[in-house]
C-alpha cells in the first residue's frame, strides 16, 4: 500500500484509509507499507491492527532516525535506503493499492506499474480513487493511450475505484493482460521507415 504521509486536506481520505484498513483485515490480507506511524499511512496500519490484522512495515534508517517509524507493528523492516525499501515492499507483496499522497505515493505507484507494464511483476496496481483524487492522474493515463505513448492493452494494468471491498475484489480476480511481444511490437512500430 502506498499512501501519503500527510492526512490530506479532506476527512474523506482518512476515512477510506481507516475503511482500507478493516477491509484488509477482515479478508485476512497482509498489509504491506511504508512503515511510518504518520499520515493515511499511519490511519490504515493502525486500522489493521485495531481489526485484528497483521501489518508489515519496510522503513528506511533516515526516516526511523527521524522518527516516523510506527513501533506497534507485526513486524518493522528496516532498510539501508529508500530503493531498498522499494524493492523489499514489492517482493513481500501480493499487489498494490495507492492512496491519495504525494510524489513519493505517484513514484512508488508508477514504479510498479512499470515492472508491470515490462512483465519484471505481473500483480495489480489500484488506485483507491477517493473524492475523485486520481481523476487527473487516470485522465491523463487515457490520453497517454490516445497519444500512443502507452498501448491501449496496457491501459488495463491501472485499477481504480472509489470503494475499498470494489477495489480489493477486482484486486483479487485481476488476471494479467497477455504482454508477450509487446515491446518488439511496440519498438517496431516506433522507428521510423528506412529510406
Amino acid at each position: 500500500m502506498f499512501s501519503g504521509s500527510s492526512p490530506g486536506a479532506q476527512a474523506e481520505y482518512a476515512a477510506a484509509a481507516r475503511a482500507l484498513g478493516v477491509e484488509l483485515a477482515a479478508r485476512g490480507t497482509r498489509l504491506v507499507y511504508g512503515g511510518a506511524s504518520i499520515g493515511l499511512m499511519g490511519v490504515v496500519a493502525d486500522a489493521v491492527l485495531a481489526a485484528g490484522g497483521e501489518v508489515v512495515g519496510v522503513i528506511p534508517q533516515q526516516l526511523v532516525d527521524k522518527e516516523l517509524a510506527h513501533h506497534g507493528l507485526s513486524e518493522l523492516r528496516i532498510t539501508a535506503s529508500m530503493h531498498e525499501r522499494k524493492a523489499l515492499m514489492a517482493q513481500l507483496s501480493d499487489g498494490f493499492v495507492a492512496l491519495p499522497g504525494g510524489y513519493g505515493t505517484l513514484e512508488e505507484f508508477a514504479e510498479v506499474l512499470t515492472w508491470s507494464q515490462l512483465g519484471l511483476q505481473r500483480k495489480p496496481c489500484g488506485l483507491l480513487n477517493v473524492a475523485q483524487f486520481y481523476q487527473p492522474l487516470l485522465d491523463f493515463f487515457d490520453h497517454a493511450v490516445t497519444e500512443q505513448f502507452v498501448p491501449p492493452e496496457h491501459r488495463d494494468l491501472v485499477l481504480a475505484d472509489t470503494d475499498v471491498a470494489r477495489l480489493l475484489d477486482a484486486l483479487d480476480t485481476w488476471t494479467p493482460p497477455p504482454l508477450d511481444q509487446w515491446l518488439d511490437k511496440w519498438v517496431d512500430r516506433a522507428r521510423p521507415p528506412a529510406c
